[in-house]
């Protein structure tokens, strides 16, 4: 069922495989795109101003994600429950969650920016980034905190719509703004030599453009966004509701975070070729993560539309076809990165020991991709079904394993460097299995 002029999807009517991948793809389009903001940043940056310049920006990605994930988390449990009284039909209640999330979205990320900005010299400095590269790191991450605020506008605004069943209306925004990513990289960092400056500006005018016109088209456009007086009212019940799931989300994406930022630290203490080549694998993992996060993102979708309908049937058919959605992407991309690395790399640096690094690098955690997508099969649809528990649990389980299995691993002579790659390795395995149990678990608990 589909409204033509706002392109909202009801996903509890009709095939689901067509209803995720038809909601998918524009979302997966989006997301690839939201990744080039880091990626345009790194390649523009590695190959005019340096590898050091690389790695600034690399030792920054753990400590500039936890505070994002703060924001994130909160935009995400308001578009779980905004899905959920979809699925009801339950118009005022729509509303209700889309006023109140955003009260809650507009004074979160002002706080959060304030203090990153200010936290982000000593947090570096605890993950023991290499002081020649320090400078750098700390202007790179400051500038990002400053624009904290408009990627947490678009995240909500696309987190609102996407609960509707809406994956297309945030992607026309997200493309535009990428491209103007690009251009002011090239006029910033190239024209104007402001090195890892320029690069944070440019970043943050597209991301503050990306938000703002996301929101206004969205009020203009979609009937869901059409508020009255009355609609506008703080309702106390629905704000405890997004908390309630939005805050364990924020726990989790947390606690991920700090767990990068663990491995961060084992990273930087092996050198800046170590740093850059770390930067370089985990920038091209992030776009092996989308089709996942996309996977898992419409999963969330589907199940809590599907929850509020009561219909618990077609939610075990959502999971049974997004494991085979995920495992076959999975074998896929193994032989593309098994034989292709290496020139992945290149597009990022030309220091031959960082492209060697990064090219083994790869292909270690390559082996490990059908974990990794079984983490967001199960993360999306216990999401969807309200399990705050999990988000916070699985938090914790990627905190154990990155603050353990990294130091046991590059301990062992035998592994040393590598054991940092392996353990991300092992983390998502880790992590894998956990929530696949979770899932056998809660799935008996709430009689689906």
């Amino acid at each position: 069922m589909k409204n033509q002029k706002t392109s909202i999807l009801n996903m509890t009517e009709g095939n689901p495989v067509a209803l995720i991948i038809q909601f998918s793809i524009p979302m997966l389009i989006g997301n690839l795109f939201q990744q080039l903001y880091n990626l345009v940043d790194s390649i523009i940056v590695g190959q005019f101003v340096g590898a050091d310049a690389l790695a600034a920006i690399g030792a920054t990605g753990s400590v500039t994600f936890l505070f994002f994930a703060l924001c994130n988390g909160i935009g995400s449990g308001g578009g779980i429950i905004t899905s959920q009284f979809f699925g009801k039909g339950n118009v005022k209640e729509i509303k209700s969650c889309i006023v109140n999330t955003g009260y809650i979205m507009l004074v979160f990320p002002l706080i959060v920016g304030i203090c990153a900005f200010f936290l982000a010299g000593p947090a570096l400095a605890l993950l023991g980034t290499p002081d020649d590269i320090m400078g750098d790191a700390v202007l790179y991450m400051q500038i990002m905190c400053v624009g904290l605020i408009f990627v947490s506008l678009y995240n909500y605004a696309s987190s609102m719509l996407r609960a509707l069943g809406d994956s297309k209306t945030p992607l026309y925004f997200l493309v535009f703004s990428c491209i103007l990513n690009t251009g002011l990289d090239v006029l910033f960092v190239c024209g104007l030599h402001m090195s890892v400056a320029g690069a944070g500006i440019a970043t943050v005018i597209s991301q503050f453009i990306s938000g703002i016109s996301c929101l206004l088209y969205a009020i203009a456009r979609n009937e869901y966004f059409h508020m009255t007086r009355d609609d506008m009212k703080y309702d106390t019940q629905i704000s405890i509701k997004v908390l309630k799931l939005g805050i364990p989300l924020s726990l989790q994406f947390s606690l991920i975070a700090i767990s990068c930022m663990a491995l961060q630290k084992v990273v930087n203490s092996y050198g800046k070729i170590a740093v850059a080549a770390f930067t370089a694998t985990s920038r091209i993992e992030q776009i092996i993560h989308q089709p996942y996060q996309t996977l898992g993102a419409a999963l969330s979708t589907f199940t809590g539309q599907n929850y509020g309908a009561g219909k618990k049937k077609r939610i075990t058919e959502g999971y049974h076809k997004g494991l085979l959605l995920m495992f076959i992407f999975s074998v896929l991309m193994l032989p593309i990165i098994q034989l292709f690395g290496e020139y992945m790399i290149r597009l990022f640096v030309e220091d031959e020991p960082v492209i060697a690094m990064g090219a083994k690098a790869l292909k270690i955690t390559s082996f490990f991709y059908v974990m990794l997508g079984m983490i967001y099969v199960v993360r999306g649809v216990l999401n969807g079904l309200g399990d705050s528990f999990f988000a916070l649990f699985n938090g914790i389980v990627e905190v154990f394993g990155r603050f353990t299995v990294p130091f046991m691993l590059t301990a062992i002579p035998a592994i040393g460097l590598w054991g940092i790659w392996w353990s991300v390795g092992i983390v998502w395995a880790i992590s894998g299995i956990t929530a696949w149990m979770r899932y056998r678990y809660f799935k008996k608990r709430m009689g689906i």
